[in-house]
């Protein structure tokens, strides 16, 4: 570092240097060395300075001056000082105001503004132009993604000049398949396809034409073929070859691009990394490499990129350092490295931005953690935007504990942003995942502006609710085009409430009213509404017709209705159908045992649980919760990790002497076969669901809404034991016990759910 001496020196220099500019501008008006006074000035940063000089003077000046401004208000950024400047030039130069050099500067002044039709309507005016003026105006659309006109454009330009690489590099970018081929074909006659720059356009190009996770061939690949013949690469190309792979999901071939790269020693700059740090999670099996092998190996690798960015100095980079841990957390890494590895980013870097972003990455997989750092980023002083909040909220509805919902909700209000209508979508959304569907509606009643996501968002509400009626309500309501969104909804509100004849009503109006094909959610929820109801020959009638293949959603439906009904042939046929999409999942082994138990086979419901053991298939084990003075307590089956177990369990054997006084029945005919029956109610006994209600018994005090409403939340489907128990607790301790399963929300009161036993 300099002496303080000889750096105060230095700043008096500058300074001294810039009065002398000032000054002898004030004495030299001509126009060549105003001109470069400008230049000077502008091309140092000082872009205010630069406009006061032309500014103070009063006669005209030469347009060579305006365009040296004009590019450094488009470069410095400054939209203001531009439409100043264009004011200014117009008023003290009515004669000639269309100056061909000075009006291509000022389109490309406005295209990177974004004032694109502004910039097109200069261009109309201009009585000649050049190819710079197309080329600027071309730029500009393909820049703001207005593919359409960009190759209108480019089209109609080819009836005057033949493109310079700058013009088909820009079209390149904004078009793709057949437009993209033939602008490569004229890019062939024209020898341009040689540029680098129109080589990288093509890369880009060819990957965008490409399918999402289509079967890659190596030799066919023409993003690749072009890369590979490239002459003269620069990094981006590199960079549009990793990226091309990422958006295609070719995960493998962008890890092993970038660590060709580093071998050779090309270099790689923030794009490179943020491009391969998005392909880990798209790092597809080969063969039969299984998953499990494959996301480790990806975890490895981001391992070695999280070093590398260490030792290249790239952690400093906000974008890295939020691409890191979004990397850590798709593929299943720690979530404690991932918050360690953000706040080990500097302070000063860490703004708004960067902590939506991390809260963003934690809001479905952690929903407490990322609630926590909400919190932590009010305690920085940082102010949430609408999009902080939304996340949030999101967040909220992934805890589905109300009182996190109700705290960011008032937030929200105190600041301001009450009336926006994202944020109300998702305060709905929020509500209902908590269960508060009264909230859910108040949010509704009080937007002044909904779109068709709000419309949307109540319907699914509803239909979590088992409220089929009011939701049909609401959609005679809808003053928008309804989208495929809302018949899903929709259906799924039929389906749970054995509305059978609407349910048709609606599918066949899609298409003959509303012009929306059905897609597979569509077909899904048609199955289940007509297998719920007994009709299950014709759901799997259906099922033949749907014209795309059936998946493991339309499958598993079909299988739950086989089970409700007794169909065990047809429930054999989905059962292995599911097992053939999804091995790991164990839904198809269980149902079957569970279809055998229930007619009696218990030799065979002993053989599914054998060959499920032998598959190394696991049941997903029962958990619930339920919220206690602000705190979320969690229960297994069978209770073991609650330290109040014991009196747990006290409590739970004389709430269940007093409910079989009044006719609880213990469903036992599920349980295991070769164990006596009082094993067998022992067992129903320690479901997680039954656990929690008697911790909340214990605990009545503390519950919301001063104890009249229990809510408990549970990762599966609730069984029928549990189902009919929940049923005569509500009514015997004249409470609401809300119960949200993996499907929908019970609402247990009076000893009626609200699913009236069609679930």
């Amino acid at each position: 570092m300099p002496r303080p001496t000889a750096r105060a020196c230095y700043i008096s220099f500058r300074r001294l240097h810039i009065t002398n500019v000032h000054t002898a501008c004030s004495y030299n008006t001509e126009p060549n060395n105003l001109l470069n006074q400008v230049r000077v000035l502008s091309n140092r940063g000082y872009l205010q300075e630069a406009l006061s000089i032309l500014y103070t003077q009063t006669q005209a000046q030469n347009h060579q001056t305006y365009a040296t401004l004009f590019h450094a208000c488009a470069r410095h950024r400054s939209l203001h000082e531009g439409i100043s400047l264009h004011h200014h030039m117009l008023s003290h130069n009515p004669t000639n105001p269309f100056d061909l050099f000075v009006t291509n500067h000022l389109i490309n002044m406005y295209c990177k503004f974004g004032y694109v039709d502004y910039a097109h309507h200069l261009f109309d005016e201009m009585p000649h132009r050049n190819l710079v003026s197309w080329t600027a105006l071309i730029s500009g659309y393909a820049q703001q993604g207005r593919a359409d006109e960009c190759f209108l454009l480019f089209s109609s330009m080819l009836v005057e000049y033949y493109p310079n690489e700058f013009a088909v590099a820009s079209v390149l970018s904004s078009c793709f398949g057949e437009r993209g081929r033939q602008v490569h074909a004229l890019a062939l006659k024209l020898a341009l396809d040689s540029c680098v720059y129109v080589a990288n356009a093509l890369i880009t190009m060819y990957s965008k034409s490409t399918s999402f996770g289509c079967m890659y061939n190596d030799d066919k690949d023409e993003a690749w073929s072009l890369f590979k013949t490239m002459q003269v690469r620069n990094i981006v190309s590199w960079n549009s070859m990793v990226a091309g792979f990422q958006i295609r999901g070719l995960g493998t071939q962008a890890m092993n691009l970038f660590t060709q790269m580093h071998r050779e020693g090309t270099g790689f700059d923030c794009a490179t990394l943020l491009s391969v740090f998005s392909s880990l999670y798209g790092s597809e099996s080969n063969g039969n490499k299984q998953v499990d092998d494959v996301m480790s190996s990806s975890l490895k690798f981001c391992f070695q990129l999280h070093c590398l960015t260490i030792k290249t100095g790239f952690i400093s980079e906000i974008e890295i350092t939020t691409a890191l841990v979004k990397s850590y957390f798709d593929i299943g890494g720690d979530i404690g490295n991932c918050y360690r590895v953000f706040m080990e980013t500097s302070t000063s870097h860490r703004d708004i931005v960067s902590w939506t972003s991390i809260i963003t990455v934690l809001s479905e997989r952690d929903p407490e953690e990322a609630l926590f750092l909400f919190r932590q980023l009010r305690r920085e002083d940082l102010i949430p935007d609408w999009y902080t909040f939304s996340i949030a909220l999101k967040a909220c509805a992934g805890l589905v504990t109300e009182w996190h919902a109700m705290a960011v909700h008032s937030q929200v209000i105190k600041a301001g942003f009450e009336g926006d209508t994202v944020l109300a979508n998702a305060l709905i959304h929020a509500y209902a995942r908590c269960g508060n569907i009264a909230l859910t509606k108040q949010v509704f009643d009080e937007m002044e502006f909904r779109d068709l996501v709000s419309w949307n968002s109540m319907l699914k509400a509803h239909a979590l609710h088992g409220k089929a009626r009011e939701a049909l309500q609401i959609f005679g309501q809808m003053n928008l085009q309804p989208d495929p969104t809302t018949f899903v909804a929709l259906l799924s509100a039929c389906s749970h409430a054995e509305l059978v004849d609407e349910g048709i009503i609606i599918f066949d109006s899609m298409v003959g009213k509303y012009g929306i094909v059905p897609q597979l959610d569509h077909y899904a929820c048609m199955v289940d509404i007509l297998g719920r109801s007994g009709r299950v020959l014709e759901a799997a009638e259906l099922i033949n017709r749907i014209p795309m293949k059936p998946d493991s959603v339309v499958w598993s439906t079909l299988l739950g209705s086989c089970r409700k009904h007794g169909r065990t042939s047809l429930a054999k046929l989905a059962a292995d159908k599911l097992k053939e999409l999804e091995p790991g999942n164990s839904l198809g082994y269980v149902q079957m045992s569970n279809i055998y138990s229930s007619s009696g086979n218990f030799n065979k419901a002993g053989l599914i649980r054998n060959e499920m053991k032998g598959s190394s298939v696991r049941k997903e084990p029962g958990l619930s919760w339920v919220e206690i003075g602000n705190q979320v307590h969690e229960f297994a089956s069978g209770g073991r990790c609650h330290i109040e177990r014991e009196e747990i369990f006290r409590q739970l054997e004389g709430f269940i002497g007093q409910l079989k006084e009044i006719g609880y029945v213990p469903e036992t005919s599920l349980a295991l076969h070769d164990i006596e029956e009082e094993q067998k109610e022992e067992q129903l006994y320690c479901h997680s669901e039954k656990l929690a209600l008697a911790f909340a018994i214990m605990n009545e005090r503390s519950l919301c809404y001063g104890g009249r409403v229990i809510r408990i939340n549970k990762n599966i489907r609730i069984c029928v034991d549990c189902h009919n128990f929940m049923k005569l607790a509500s009514d015997m301790l004249k409470k609401e016990i809300v119960v949200r399963d993996a499907n929908r929300f019970h609402h247990f009161k009076g000893g009626v759910c609200s699913c009236n036993d069609y679930w």
